[in-house]
């Protein structure tokens, strides 16, 4: 019998993705828990919810540090309390310094809410509609040092529709993260499993 997969989860906000990763974790019954869940913002209405599922939670505020070295330091010593196995971005509003990644190179995972390559970065369903593509969607991808870039592991795709705004792209494209991250990482774990 394998030991259990640590998952530690990083958010910045309300965290639904966090919140779809941790439903689809309970209800699938993966062979992992999600250890912890971790934000830069106190406020981070994310961290209820992991409370209230018995998650233990964790705020490293980005905002007291001078630096972005200081601060992704700090938050290294946060996350490797709980040994992860892998770390989730979801939603975690922070550009990672180069250190940071490389010590969490090949476990560190993102969703990004378009298909990349295109539109990296933020702002990406007003790019989208500004480009005018037939399709927009979201990339699970492996975290490396350039932003957006590393290797794609799943993507969804949503059509643009006829009077499409930002706010109604981004809404069907939600839908579309909370079903394919958690099949992602559940693929990413099973595939470590193997290992």
């Amino acid at each position: 019998m394998r030991a259990m997969k640590n998952i530690v989860i990083l958010i910045s906000g309300r965290g639904s993705n966090m919140e779809a990763v941790v439903r689809a974790a309970q209800a699938e019954q993966w062979p992992a828990r999600i250890a912890a869940v971790i934000s830069n913002k106190a406020d981070a209405s994310g961290l209820a919810f992991a409370a209230g599922m018995g998650i233990a939670t964790a705020v490293v505020p980005s905002n007291q540090f001078a630096s972005r070295a200081e601060f992704d330091a700090a938050l290294q010593q946060a996350i490797d309390v709980y040994s992860p196995d892998l770390v989730v971005l979801a939603g975690f509003m922070r550009i990672l310094t180069a250190p940071f990644v490389a010590h969490y190179a090949g476990r560190m995972l993102n969703i990004h809410p378009s298909l990349l390559p295109a539109f990296p970065g933020l702002a990406t369903h007003r790019q989208a509609l500004e480009a005018g593509v037939a399709q927009h969607g979201a990339t699970v991808h492996i975290v490396t040092a350039e932003l957006d870039h590393g290797p794609v592991l799943a993507q969804a795709a949503v059509d643009v529709l006829p009077g499409d705004t930002e706010a109604t792209l981004a809404a069907r494209v939600l839908v579309q993260e909370h079903v394919l991250y958690p099949r992602a990482i559940r693929q990413f774990i099973d595939g470590q499993q193997g290992r």
